[in-house]
């Protein structure tokens, strides 16, 4: 099987229920042309760079799925019939993949990102005022400015 990442728009003006409803669609018809769904991140509404269809923000899905070349065609007319997708990219991360291998994987990287998230960031180092100071007239001497 293949393994693909596809990342779509949905319409922000949907309410919660109706974007859910959205990812459950698409997610049933990978399932339905022998897919097997390994991740859904749905990273919420963003701000776009520009408009697309006249919407300035999009509500954000990543999804990453393993499957036959012919489950993509499917999946990417979906997507241009639905009028609640803005827009879609997708990109073949493999050509032999195993599904069940790559599910395993996924969960401990989310494992991995929460306990970084728990962890206290670190303190930069200080440079006092003085020291920045120097640097500038050290600085200003080399470039004849004085």
């Amino acid at each position: 099987m293949r393994y693909y990442e596809t990342l779509y728009l949905i319409n922000p003006e949907l309410g919660e229920k109706d974007c859910s409803g959205v990812i459950d669609k698409f997610n049933s018809l990978i399932e339905k042309n022998n897919g097997v769904v390994v991740k859904v991140d749905e990273w919420g509404k963003q701000t776009l760079a520009y408009q697309i269809k006249k919407s300035d923000k999009g509500y954000y899905v990543l999804l990453q799925y393993c499957g036959e070349p012919g489950l993509l065609t499917e999946l990417h007319r979906n997507f241009n019939l639905d009028d609640k997708i803005l827009k879609y990219q997708t990109i073949k991360l493999s050509d032999n993949a195993d599904p069940e291998a790559l599910k395993p994987k996924t969960e401990a990287g989310e494992a991995e990102t929460e306990a970084e998230a728990g962890d206290e960031a670190k303190p930069a180092e200080e440079v006092s005022r003085d020291q920045d100071s120097e640097k500038v007239k050290d600085q200003e001497g080399k470039n004849g400015i004085q």
